[in-house]
């Protein structure tokens, strides 16, 4: 028998063949050929010269195993756990440094990559690589995780108690047929050929090509989207600041919104209600805020009332999940490449529920630390709620004024 038929044999088996198959078969083979037989399946096959001799001898003392088995019990590479008793023990330790271990293990303040945490523990004298590091993990419960949103801060002890009393506003203003609105700044984005966030379909393997680096494009600058978003009709306004983010041009938004869009809904009203964060350009400490929505009131004849949310909990302002929302869902994948582009994105948004907004470009400046003096504070015509004064109140016109 030649090498090619051997080959040849060992190709058609090889595929079905167990480690003790495999040896008993080369070593049967070799039995056959005689003399140089060995060295003959050994080219043929590649299955090495001791282990075709091993098969020889189980072949020749008769040796039998359990059906089903294909080693004998305790035969078989013990598992690195078995040999290394330890290994377990410093991998938890260096996984959960603050809890199972040292706290001044190098690994607390480093990626914990498996490929980190073998040679940590190499370090520590065991034998292993970063393959296995992934396999015990794995075999611990352990997965690859993301940071997840969850935790929100100390609670303010009235937090609960606010939310019931805007839901209460609303209903209020709603069931007397006054606006209601929800009003935010959505985060800057910048203008120009970056890379956005999300997929739309597109030619296969035709990518919209963008910048690698994200920097500022001194020329085009960052677009401020403000919104205001009308809780009662579904109906949206943002205005593109390309400024700052300051009360002014936030009160200055509700001013093109309720001109364009408000007036018109609301003929008969004679109050609007706000919902708004805590912080931001529409903050209740920031002097400004009050000023401007005065002005406001004063322009239009409406007695503004403003109910803002606890600290910290922004995320249930209305107009994050029923306005931005969409509007980021509408742009994604799609690099914001100028002023115009943003606002037809934003005014193309809609939704299944019927939303319609309306967006422009404000090019007002709005210089950041205006002071608002004592004197000007003065014929800001303020009133405090009863309940918690500093998150409610309603600033009444001086003059009623279309």
């Amino acid at each position: 028998m030649d090498v090619k038929t051997l080959r040849r044999k060992y190709a058609g088996l090889e595929p079905v063949l167990t480690e003790r198959a495999r040896r008993l078969w080369a070593a049967t083979e070799a039995l056959a050929v005689g003399r140089g037989g060995i060295a003959l399946v050994e080219r043929a096959s590649g299955v090495s010269r001791s282990t075709i001799s091993r098969g020889i001898r189980e072949l020749e003392a008769g040796e039998a195993l359990e059906a089903g088995r294909i080693r004998r019990p305790g035969g078989g590479r013990k598992r690195a756990t078995e040999k290394d008793g330890k290994l377990l023990v410093d991998l938890e330790a260096l996984v959960e440094p603050t809890a199972w271990g040292d706290p001044t293990s190098p690994l607390r303040w480093t990626s914990k990559s498996v490929r980190h945490l073998a040679e940590e523990l190499q370090a520590m004298g065991h034998d292993v690589s970063h393959r296995l590091v992934a396999d015990l993990l794995h075999a611990c419960g352990y997965s690859l995780q993301a940071n997840r949103k969850t935790r929100e801060g100390s609670q303010h002890l009235d937090r609960d108690a606010q939310f019931r009393y805007i839901n209460d506003r609303v209903r209020t203003f709603q069931k007397r047929h006054q606006p209601v609105v929800s009003v935010d700044t959505k985060k800057k984005e910048l203008v120009g050929d970056f890379k956005n966030s999300g997929r739309e379909w597109r030619p296969k393997k035709d990518p919209e090509p963008v910048r690698v680096h994200d920097f500022l494009i001194p020329e085009e600058g960052k677009a401020i989207p403000y919104g205001i978003y009308d809780l009662g009709r579904n109906e949206g306004w943002v205005s593109v600041g390309i400024d700052h983010d300051t009360a002014s041009f936030a009160v200055n938004a509700l001013r093109r919104w309720w001109k364009v869009m408000g007036r018109p809904a609301y003929r008969a009203a004679t109050s609007l209600l706000i919902t708004a964060d805590a912080g931001g350009s529409n903050g209740p400490r920031l002097r400004l805020w009050k000023w401007e929505l005065q002005r406001f009131a004063n322009r239009t004849g409406l007695a503004v009332t403003v109910c803002h949310f606890p600290p910290g909990t922004s995320k249930w302002n209305k107009i994050e999940h029923r306005l931005f929302s969409h509007i980021a869902m509408n742009w994604r994948g799609k690099p914001l490449v100028s002023l115009v582009a943003i606002v037809n994105l934003i005014a193309s948004t809609r939704t299944a529920a019927g939303l319609r907004i309306r967006s422009e470009i404000d090019r007002g400046c709005y210089p950041q630390g205006v002071v608002v003096t004592d004197e000007q504070m003065a014929q800001v015509h303020l009133q405090p709620h009863r309940f918690h004064g500093e998150w409610n109140y309603t600033l009444r016109p001086t003059r009623a004024r279309n």
